[in-house]
Formats: C-alpha cells, structure tokens, sequence
C-alpha cells in the first residue's frame, strides 16, 4: 500500500489531480459551514436534534443543512433530476437513441442541469416552509417576500455551485464529483461522532464498543464482497473463415453484477417512505382535531426506529431493485446483440432460448443483490436493536456510498498507474 502511495506522490499530474480535488472538497465543507443570514442558527440545530427524518437528510448534506448553509440542499436536486432522466432514457425512444452517441449524451447532461434548477426552487421552498410551519421556535425571523425570494435564490446558487464542483472534480478521473462530494458530506460527520463518544465514554461501554467496531468491519466486508460480485455467463464465439483466415472460435464470458441497481432502490426507498411524514408535519399544526390525530399517527408509525418503518423501508428497497434492475437490464438486446456477432452461450439455442436463460439467471441474481440492499437499508435498526444504544447506529446506506466511492476511486487511481506503466514501455 505505502509503496503505491509513494507511486502516486511521483506522479506529477496525479498528484496534481489529488490535490485538486482535495481543495475543492475543502471549499464544499467551508460553504456547508456559511449559514443564510437572518436565521436563529441555534434554534435549527435544536430542531434537528428532535427530528429524525430530517436528520437522516441531513447527513448527506454533510451538515449543510442543519447550519441552514448557503448549499443546504448538496446536489440532492441534481441527483433527483439525474435519476428522472435516466428512467426517462429507458422510456423515450428519442432520448434512447440520443444516449448512444456522445453528441446525444452530452444534450441529456445539459438537460439534466436545467431540470435541477425548477427541483432546488420547490425543495428551497418546501424546506423554508417546513421549518416555518413545524417549529416551535422562529428559526426564521422577519421573514419578507424579498427575504423569501432572495433565500430561495441563494440555495438554488449554492447547489448549482456543487453541481459545478462535482463536474470540476469528474474532469480530474479520480472518481466521479458527485459521490466523492456525497462521500466528504458523510464522512464529515464521523468527528463529531467519534468526539461525542470519546467525551462520554463510560468503561462498562467497551464490550459494546468493540462488538460495534467488529460489525463494522463485517459490514463493510460484505459490501466489498457483494459489490464486486458478479455472476460470468460463459459466451463463445463461432469459426469463421474468411479466404484462407479463420477468426473467432474464442471463448469469453458475459458478466452480470449481482448488484446491479447500486444506491438507486435505496434513494427511490427513502424518498418514498419519507414523504407521507413530512406532509404530516405540515399538518400537525391544522385547527382541525381529526388532522392533528392522523398527522400524529402517521407519524409515529414511520418513525425511524420502528418496526413498521423497518419492515416497509426493506419491502420499498427490494421491490425497486427489481423495478430498476428490469429497466436497466434488457435480456433481449443482449441475446439480439450476440446473435448478430456469431455468439452463443453454449448448451443454449441462440435467440429466444438465450433471452429467457439471461432473463431467469438475472432474476436469481437479482434477488441476492435485493436481500443485500435490504439489509443495508435496515443496518442502523438492527444495531439498535443488538447494541440497545442508538448512538451507535450508522446509516447502512451511507457505509454503501462510503465504500463504493472508495473502491471507484482507487480502481481509476489504478487505470492511471496502468496506463503511465504502458507509457514507460
């Protein structure tokens, strides 16, 4: 490991690359930091003590939010506008035929940053609206129509200003900007936490401690290991004869991740299972007693923690994986697209007969890879339930972005020692 760190400190331009990213990395947590003027700092925090769901938003906003920061919001509206656009590509037949040239994708790109425009303007105002409607205490204070729109602008600049930092650090390929921007929000927060924990250590704790420290690492084992598994189909290339050459006749194999949908089902889940209770919010303050009780109940039936909201959370994630494995995954292209080559999967008929074997060993697979997504979304509700300590929790869906960034990162780190070696040739 040293020696391929020093590899990389003699690199020049590598080098370079790192340091690049690491000062704009260090530039988002100083904008995270920079609250909007005209707000009671100290009474938001409060808030977010107290309320669960939006402190579960607020970890992948790197505490963005809780300082009620010029970038609040992170890249969560450009995220959203990604995601819509991608289904939209497997829906729309133009913009399919527009994502298979660079021209085309480049277009898509470009859209995808106008649409996160409108998004960051209805999540600015929800959120001002929020606070305003559910606090107790005026987070907000003197609240104008100029001071509304002039706040509402400066979110929308400060994600848009990410999503610039994001693109600046993609250029660099060591990683992609988003989910390295994403892995910083994250893993900011584990000071603190550690922080907390050394100033409140108590020795009859260290037994927890360390069985915390060993399923942490488990954790993280199995997600490298699922992550990186994948099942090879082998494929086989018929003989061909051309004048007096034969080509192909070679043997390869096709392969097909057991995760395929990555953090897509977990983000679609979460979305979903935490909308109804921030509508309730909004109403739970109604004049009508009928309102306030269902608010109330609603709730405390999706409260992080329970374990309704476990149970609901694990069916959301497994049936997205399934919904957005079937998009991505299209078995009859790629039987079409082996046919065409002089390809076949041996013992099977080209065609019809290739499609359903892909279709069912896709199926099987899927359902490994939608188990693991499951119980990685669950992951802080079961060491709640272990430890009887919920400080302990981590979110299994931030120790999933967590390791799938690094592992991104040092495969295109490694791309690029590989390449310089070639060079060296």
């Amino acid at each position: 490991m040293f020696k391929k760190i020093i590899q990389i400190w003699k690199i020049k331009d590598l080098r370079n690359s790192i340091l690049f990213v690491l000062a704009m990395l260090v530039i988002f947590r100083v904008a995270a930091q920079i609250p909007i003027a005209g707000v009671n700092v100290s009474a938001l925090k409060d808030y977010f003590d107290n309320n669960q769901f939006l402190g579960l938003v607020n970890i992948f906003t790197g505490g963005g939010m809780s300082n009620f920061s010029v970038v609040m919001l992170g890249i969560g509206p450009y995220i959203t506008s990604s995601i819509i656009f991608q289904l939209l590509t497997m829906i729309v037949p133009r913009l399919e035929e527009m994502n298979k040239e660079e021209a085309g994708r480049r277009k898509i790109n470009q859209y995808t940053r106008l649409a996160t425009v409108p998004l960051a303007i209805l999540q600015a105002y929800g959120m001002i609206t929020l606070l305003q409607k559910t606090s107790s205490v005026p987070i907000i204070t003197d609240l104008t129509l100029f001071k509304y729109f002039t706040m509402i602008a400066t979110i929308v600049s400060g994600t848009m200003f990410l999503v610039w930092l994001g693109e600046l650090i993609s250029e660099k390929k060591i990683g992609n900007g988003i989910s390295i921007m994403i892995f910083a929000g994250i893993v900011s927060s584990i000071p603190t936490a550690v922080g907390q924990k050394i100033a409140t250590f108590d020795a009859t704790q260290i037994t927890t401690l360390i069985a915390f420290a060993a399923i942490a690492v488990f954790t993280t084992a199995f997600i490298i290991f699922i992550n990186e598994g994948q099942r090879n189909v082998p494929v086989s290339y018929a003989k061909r004869v051309r004048g007096m050459k034969m080509y192909g006749g070679m043997d390869t194999h096709l392969p097909l991740k057991v995760n395929q949908a990555g953090m897509i089902p977990i983000i679609f889940a979460i979305s979903i299972i935490m909308f109804p209770p921030m509508v309730a919010q909004l109403l739970s303050r109604s004049s009508s007693a009928f309102i306030q009780s269902a608010s109330t109940f609603v709730i405390d039936l999706l409260s992080p923690g329970t374990f309704f909201y476990g149970l609901i959370y694990f069916v959301l994630v497994v049936a997205f994986t399934y919904f957005y494995t079937s998009i991505i995954f299209h078995p009859n292209q790629i039987a079409e697209n082996l046919q065409k080559q002089g390809a076949f999967i041996p013992g099977i008929r080209p065609g019809k007969m290739t499609e359903e074997y892909l279709a069912n060993t896709v199926h099987r697979i899927v359902f490994t890879g939608a188990l693991f997504l499951g119980l990685v979304a669950i992951l802080p509700l079961l060491l709640q339930f272990i430890t009887k300590d919920p400080s302990l929790s981590i979110s299994g869906a931030s120790l999933l972005i967590v390791v799938g960034v690094v592992i991104e990162s040092m495969k295109q780190i490694d791309s690029q020692l590989t390449m310089r070696d070639y060079e060296g040739f």
